[in-house]
């Protein structure tokens, strides 16, 4: 265990506490220049920050988004994914996980052609029905949903992956005595099934809770930049846009304070639920 805990202490711990250290101090990120301690002063500019509370709301937004594409859609997939067998299986889940495969670059790229107001397939198409869909990227009732349908068709098949690992860890034995007894597959499904999946679904909701807005950070920086009007920002690129744009680096040390403790009760209570939904089969 030496080597991974000396791993952890130098890469993510002692960054740590310098983040927490740095937010009591107001510094610009030259070397040469002196650090100057403000105490809390940070932290009561990130709180009364107009563009935190945006930048929050669009983060809540996301979350919620990501939970039905990340959660929802996957367990819809892998429960159908068993219905096919053999090669074809993982035929289909290795399609369904490609995506997530694909570096952000190239993935913002491909949709920012394809989203093209000018020879774009999708406003081609949505021509078609009668809808004009504009520079999505552009308009700030349509940047940070474009963002989502991004995010959510790359991060689909780390759900997909996630819940049917946690199907092929449900004994079949409890479904075959069940449907001795006369159930159906549906009842299999909601009464045997999704309880006992439970425990990763709860996992699953937690990475997607915390790892949502990492995963948009590098297509809202591709794509939209936070804009317009940051209609499409969130807290990470809010952070890099204090530290390395404002090159306010105290202010961006508070804020992601902050974010780490209130990610981190999210954590703990995940965690308590996970605790409490787990099934132990003896």
């Amino acid at each position: 265990m030496l080597p991974a805990t000396a791993l952890l202490i130098v890469w993510t711990y002692l960054p740590l506490a310098q983040t927490v250290e740095l937010s009591f101090f107001d510094w610009n990120l030259i070397p040469t220049q002196p650090k100057q301690p403000v105490g809390f002063a940070n932290y009561a500019t990130v709180l009364s920050l107009p563009e935190l509370h945006q930048a929050l709301w669009n983060t809540l937004i996301y979350t919620v988004a990501f939970l039905g594409v990340s959660v929802a859609l996957p367990v819809i997939f892998a429960l159908l994914s068993r219905q096919v067998a053999g090669r074809a299986k993982t035929v289909y889940q290795a399609l369904i996980f490609v995506p997530f495969l694909v570096t952000p670059v190239a993935t913002s790229a491909i949709w920012r052609w394809m989203f093209a107001p000018e020879g774009g397939t999708i406003p081609a198409v949505a021509r078609t029905l009668g809808i004009e869909l504009g520079n999505v990227f552009r308009e700030p009732d349509s940047s940070l949903w474009a963002v989502v349908v991004i995010v959510g068709w790359q991060m689909l098949g780390f759900g997909v992956l996630v819940v049917s690992a946690g199907l092929a860890g449900i004994s079949p034995d409890y479904g075959h005595a069940a449907a001795t007894d006369g159930a159906t597959a549906a009842q299999i499904t909601r009464r045997i099934t999704l309880p006992l999946l439970s425990p990763t679904l709860v996992f699953l909701g937690l990475m997607t809770i915390l790892l949502s807005a990492q995963w948009t950070f590098p297509i809202i920086d591709l794509a939209t930049q936070g804009g317009p009007g940051g209609s499409s920002t969130n807290i990470y690129y809010l952070l890099y846009q204090f530290g390395f744009r404002n090159f306010d680096a105290g202010l961006s040390a508070a804020a992601g304070t902050v974010f780490f403790l209130g990610f981190g009760l999210i954590a703990l209570l995940f965690v308590e639920l996970s605790e409490r939904l787990s099934f132990h089969d003896n």
